[in-house]
């Protein structure tokens, strides 16, 4: 009863991450070792800032806005403040975030309806095989063969089972096993990440993942080596609610100069806004900050990443255009 009208939720993720910085800036890590360098603290300013002037101006609101600043979305935090509790009380009816992007040229808005990131899942395998001695392999059973060919074998999902319209990478970032150019070890470990731009049902076995471990199973079979298969679904897809984006892509008009400066976007890397996106309409729309001569193009996740401080007073005009928009297109 407290609450009036709809309920629009803003969002700002919080966490830095285990990068050492290598930046000048008088806003460099304090803590060595760690570093913003995804644009996390940008997006608590802008919606710090956006929330002052919306309770400033609360009596215009012609509904609710709950503000949530989300710790912990480089691993799925979002899902445990869903658990919490954070859409009920009041329950939320459409959802918006931003994310600042040193690939986009500051200043510029890409707002983009449908599929905009990707879903992620993380993989460790584990090979087992016989070990023995390499001047006599057929008395043993080679993991690191079977291996090879897993790595090879997985990558014709993405390119015989999958269609090109629907971006999938599978990719290894670890493969371990072995002591000595003349043992054949008794097991090597891979790890690596499945990702995917379009929604994909979790348990179909035309979902990637489902897709992966009938190959490394069937692969591993025919090398006769056993296989342990551990999969974690870190992010489904984050796909834009075509009228909560029309919604942003309006708000976006009237805080952007006529002449534009609004493009699309869509990257396969993963962010677990995702969740809220699954659950109520959302827009997640991402901010330029990319500028050569501030050098602020560099990719995020880098040690040198930075942000271009001028687009920040654009993310706090977005923040509340949306609001506003959104009422407006609610009533």
């Amino acid at each position: 009863g407290q609450f009036k009208g709809p309920v629009l939720m803003l969002r700002a993720d919080m966490d830095a991450l285990p990068i050492c910085e290598a930046t000048d800036v008088d806003y460099c890590s304090c803590t060595e070792g760690v570093m913003h360098a995804c644009g996390h603290d940008a997006h608590m300013a802008m919606l710090l800032v956006a929330a002052k002037i919306l309770f400033e101006n609360r009596e215009r609101l012609q509904g609710t806005v709950k503000l949530v600043f989300q710790p912990n979305e480089e691993i799925n935090g979002a899902l445990d403040m869903i658990r919490a509790g954070v859409l009920e009380n009041p329950r939320v009816d459409a959802a918006f975030g931003i994310h600042i992007w040193s690939q986009l040229p500051s200043g510029t808005v890409a707002v983009t309806p449908g599929p905009v990131m990707g879903g992620l899942d993380v993989f460790k395998l584990n090979i087992k095989g016989k070990g023995g001695h390499t001047g006599f392999p057929e008395e043993a059973i080679d993991p690191v063969i079977a291996a090879a060919h897993v790595i090879m074998a997985v990558q014709t999902i993405q390119t015989r089972e999958i269609s090109n319209l629907k971006p999938t990478t599978i990719m290894f970032g670890m493969i371990e096993g072995g002591s000595k150019s003349n043992i054949i070890p008794e097991e090597v470990n891979l790890e690596g990440s499945i990702r995917y731009l379009y929604h994909a049902g979790p348990e179909s076995p035309n979902h990637p993942a489902q897709r992966f471990q009938r190959i490394v199973q069937g692969v591993c079979d025919t090398h006769r080596c056993s296989c342990a298969i551990n999969l974690v679904r870190e992010n489904i897809p984050l796909i834009n609610d075509p009228k909560i984006t029309h919604v942003a892509e309006m708000a976006a008009r009237k805080v952007l100069e006529p002449s534009g400066g609004i493009t699309t976007m869509q990257t396969i890397a993963s962010e677990d806004f995702s969740e809220f996106s699954a659950r109520v309409p959302a827009a997640f729309i991402f901010l330029g900050c990319g500028d050569p001569e501030k050098k602020t193009d560099i990719p995020h996740h880098n040690p040198g990443f930075n942000i271009d401080e001028d687009v920040l007073p654009l993310g706090v005009e977005l923040f509340i255009s949306s609001v506003f928009e959104f009422f407006a297109a609610a009533s």
